[in-house]
């Protein structure tokens, strides 16, 4: 079939032909969609060269990949979702890994080269400060809204709007997530989150960015308000939300902003609820 690795064409092949048939049994979704609306982490070229099979994707890319298709789309549980591909993706890493059976037969490191004279390095160290300005393309959306750095070339490393600003989940006070709700009923989903930077939050928000399900999904209002919470202090942010009037699944995404609707945490990790819809 067209666009799938050859499973047989060695270790890196055979895992992205594993990513190739989750995506199929997630429905098929873009990879601009797996971006903006299910909040994969990562760059549409990383997550599409994931699945081609040239070279082994960072785990980083793979969770992000695995993450919103198998535990967001298929409602697998997210803890066995990371343990069974985490594995899968370190058998793939050793076993395209080249391999030396015999160290004595190893190209000898080069010899070092002599100077004549010595020579002095001096390294300058300048301190630079990027604000992240304006609109942001598309939507970084992922659990919790903890500030986290990318860690790997093709993920997303966006800074805070303002420099030492960071927020941290705690957890889910109300409703975990997988959580079984009638059609139509009405709930209360509430998080907890510490203020981790040296910026107090003052006159800020959640706002909705996206989301996925069946029908119209879950209905919430577009922004709820976060409490004035100073450096190291926690908060607890609730959002009503109305469940679809069919059976299926939901799940919403909020980012912080300020009272200007700036987005205030871009590279961050989203707040989001996921819940079951059962008649």
């Amino acid at each position: 079939m067209a666009g799938c690795p050859d499973a047989t064409a060695g270790p890196v092949a055979a895992f992205a032909h594993r990513l190739w048939a989750l995506k199929r049994a997630a429905g098929d979704p873009s990879y601009d969609r797996m971006r903006t609306d299910l909040g994969a982490l990562a760059s549409k070229s990383a997550l599409s060269a994931a699945a081609r099979g040239q070279r082994l994707p960072s785990w980083d890319t793979t969770w992000e990949f695995v993450r919103v298709l198998a535990a967001g789309v298929l409602g697998e549980p997210e803890d066995e979702v990371r343990a069974r591909w985490r594995d899968e993706w370190e058998r793939a890493r050793r076993a395209s890994e080249p391999a030396i059976e015999n160290p004595s037969t190893a190209p000898a490191a080069p010899a070092p080269v002599r100077r004549r004279r010595p020579v002095v390095v001096v390294v300058v160290a300048a301190a630079t400060v990027v604000l992240a300005i304006g609109a942001v393309a598309g939507v970084a959306l992922l659990r919790g809204s903890a500030q986290e750095p990318a860690r790997s070339s093709d993920a997303v490393a966006l800074p805070p709007l303002v420099p030492g600003d960071a927020s941290e989940l705690i957890g889910d006070v109300t409703v975990p997530d997988g959580t079984e709700v009638p059609t139509g009923s009405r709930f209360v989903k509430t998080w907890e989150f510490r203020n981790s930077g040296t910026v107090p939050w003052v006159d800020r928000s959640l706002r909705r960015e996206g989301s996925f399900g069946p029908g119209d999904g879950c209905r919430t209002a577009e922004t709820v308000p976060v409490p004035d919470t100073g450096p190291g202090q926690s908060v607890r942010v609730s959002v009503e939300v109305r469940a679809p009037d069919e059976p299926g699944y939901c799940q919403v995404y909020f980012k912080m902003v300020d009272d200007a609707g700036r987005m205030l945490l871009p590279g961050a990790r989203a707040a989001y609820f996921f819940i079951r819809v059962v008649d």
